[in-house]
């Protein structure tokens, strides 16, 4: 065996499933890249950016790569569905994946609260007599259903999920494409790619104006690591993943510079506003019946495909922190379909008090939801990113065996991806209205580690550094 292979008789047999084909792996990370931050969240960010925001998801696209190739070693060299809170604590130590764990799962419960109330906000476009919560309560049931059944069942509804997402875009291009060159349709007249800086330039309000919407231009890029969490019920690993990490700036150049690039080509960057989809308006722009109610389905199925997404990753990573005595032991169960049905269970189960919440209090909650997956999304991504510098020390110090995946640029790029996602966070906390997110931070902080301390005070050695059972060189 070479230093480079994976020694896959050293991954542990977890007990999962291996049921994730090369297909659902490839639509996963598709979709883990292609949110409602794209088809709604984009409209705020033009506002404040222009066309400059198509610079903005490119830079971000760049650093969410390095992240990913970051990862995509360290599944390399140890595929297991834990992933980035197994590296961390690995790398960084037991308390290090402690925190990852916990924050991740809470990223995904209430990320699962905001979605699936967002998709009963969607559901009211067509049948606005059926009570919100009806909605959010059958979508929660039916995803449930999905999850618990059987991992082949979640990659299948995501693959879908993902393929109408896919098919929306590249529809929006093709006809965006066709009314810049052919000049048909109703904005065919004034369709022109001198958009672009034809009104008050590229940078209208300022690059000062255009780096503050990288905040909201990095949730949009939240769940492109979930494709580390299927690392340990994927067929084959050491083909499939890779595949899908390389193919990561083809998407990114396709759904969000190419998307954004033909949209704010169609109509000029004035005319888009916050709290609109601008795909939505573009495609009124150009005249094509049903714009909204198009657009309103495909949301709807984004919506779904990140809550559904939430209940995978949530109980996998329940059954990792339970697996290292940071959890009650009941979430490392298996159920007979191989899914970890406790840890499914009670996450969805909070996210069904989300849909209470989210009803009964004001919109401005979801602000508060938006903040926390953010801050979670931004640590889960240092977590990464420092393990991966850690472990390409140990790589580069004979103690550890190299991965079969390793990452262009080695720990540098991992440095520079690093000190973005610092600046991001120095930006998030200037802004008046995006601070909350640190305050709640703060919070999760103060308790992750009071709860940290109870750990340890009933096991001492849970706070003990173990050596990798894994092969090391030498």
């Amino acid at each position: 065996m070479t230093s480079a292979q994976v020694d896959t008789e050293n991954v542990p047999e977890e007990g999962y499933e291996r049921g994730l084909g090369s297909r659902q792996v490839q639509m996963i990370a598709i979709g883990g890249a292609i949110g409602v931050g794209l088809f709604m969240g984009a409209g705020a960010n033009i506002a404040k950016a222009g066309p400059s925001i198509i610079l903005m998801y490119a830079l971000a696209g760049v650093v969410i790569f390095f992240i990913m190739r970051a990862l995509g070693e360290l599944l390399l060299y140890r595929p297991v569905s834990g992933s980035f809170a197994e590296y961390a604590r690995e790398f960084l130590g037991p308390f290090f994946g402690f925190v990852t764990g916990w924050t991740y799962w809470l990223m995904w419960v209430v990320t699962g609260m905001a979605e699936l109330t967002a998709a009963a906000i969607y559901i009211h476009f067509w049948f606005p007599e059926i009570p919100q919560w009806v909605s959010a309560l059958v979508f929660l049931v039916v995803l449930f259903g999905v999850n618990l059944i059987s991992v082949k069942i979640f990659g299948e509804v995501e693959f879908w999920f993902s393929m109408i997402k896919v098919t929306a875009i590249i529809g929006m291009i093709v006809i965006g494409l066709g009314v810049l060159t052919l000049g048909f349709s109703d904005a065919g007249d004034t369709a022109t790619v001198s958009n672009l800086w034809s009104h008050d330039g590229f940078f209208p309000n300022g690059i000062g104006s255009s780096l503050m919407t990288l905040q909201g231009v990095m949730f949009a890029y939240l769940a492109v690591e979930l494709v580390g969490v299927t690392a340990g019920e994927s067929e084959n690993p050491e083909k499939t993943l890779p595949k899908a990490i390389n193919t990561l700036p083809w998407r990114i150049i396709v759904f969000y510079v190419g998307a954004l690039l033909v949209i704010l080509s169609v109509v000029k960057w004035t005319d888009f506003s916050a709290g609109e989809s601008p795909f939505v308006h573009a495609f009124g722009e150009i005249g094509i019946p049903l714009a909204a109610g198009i657009v309103n389905f495909v949301v709807l199925t984004a919506a779904l495909s990140s809550c559904n997404s939430g209940m995978y990753s949530t109980g996998r990573m329940l059954r990792d922190l339970a697996a290292n005595s940071e959890a009650p032991q009941a979430f490392g169960k298996l159920n007979a379909r191989k899914t970890p049905a406790v840890g499914i269970t009670v996450s969805v189960a909070l996210m069904g008090i989300g849909v209470v919440l989210n009803y009964v209090v004001p919109e401005k909650a979801f602000l508060y939801v938006t903040s926390v997956a953010t801050a979670a999304g931004i640590w889960t991504w240092m977590m990464i990113l420092v393990s991966h510098i850690r472990y390409r020390a140990a790589v580069d110090a004979g103690r550890l065996r190299a991965s079969s995946f390793p990452a262009p640029g080695g720990a540098l790029f991992s440095w520079v991806a690093l000190l973005f996602l610092i600046g991001v966070t120095c930006m998030i906390a200037y802004d008046k209205d995006a601070r909350v997110c640190l305050y709640v931070a703060a919070g999760w902080a103060v308790a992750l580690g009071i709860g940290w301390a109870i750990l340890k005070s009933r096991n001492p050695r849970i706070a003990e550094r173990r050596d990798p059972e894994f092969e090391k060189v030498g």
